[in-house]
């Protein structure tokens, strides 16, 4: 009995699946071909080094104290020692909020980032349904970074021809 019923939902699952119409699309390959989007991440990369500079001086600066009480740790009195340690903390946990203000979740650097890329990808994602509905697709899967698509039949990738209703 079991395997009546179980063969009858493969057959049905089966018949579904071919019935659906899907299509294929490299979406890294779509934004690729955006000059806007490709400016947006180099001028992403260079704020995000030009960042990193600044947190890198704040550290180096927590680095320079430290070797310099690490040098003088001797001769100082126990309470002395006790101040520049906390002052050296203190520095590091500026240095280190200060990196997460530019770096974090809700940092200026993604602040930046969801400004300048988050309406190419409403348009990327807007010109995919367009294409989808046009050519009566059902199901849109993206080929960019998927590692369960282990093969894909080029006469069902779209890529192209999503990129071409962008360039319209």
């Amino acid at each position: 009995m079991k395997r009546l019923i179980l063969i009858a939902v493969f057959v049905l699952t089966t018949g579904t699946l071919a019935a659906q119409n899907y299509i294929i699309v490299n979406s890294e390959k779509v934004f690729k071909s955006i000059d806007a989007y490709n400016t947006a991440l180099s001028t992403l990369d260079k704020l995000a080094e030009q960042y990193q500079d600044m947190v890198d001086a704040k550290f180096a600066e927590v680095e320079t104290l430290y070797n310099n009480y690490m040098n003088q740790k001797a001769s100082l009195t126990a309470a002395t020692r006790q101040t520049r340690e906390n002052d050296i903390l203190a520095k590091e946990k500026a240095a280190q909020e200060y990196q997460e203000t530019l770096f974090g979740n809700d940092g200026t650097l993604m602040k930046k980032r969801i400004e300048m890329i988050e309406p190419i990808q409403k348009q990327v994602f807007s010109a995919i349904e367009a294409y989808a509905k046009q050519v009566g697709a059902d199901v849109v899967l993206d080929s960019a970074n998927n590692p369960t698509l282990l093969y894909s039949n080029p006469s069902v990738d779209r890529t192209q021809q999503v990129i071409d209703v962008l360039k319209k």
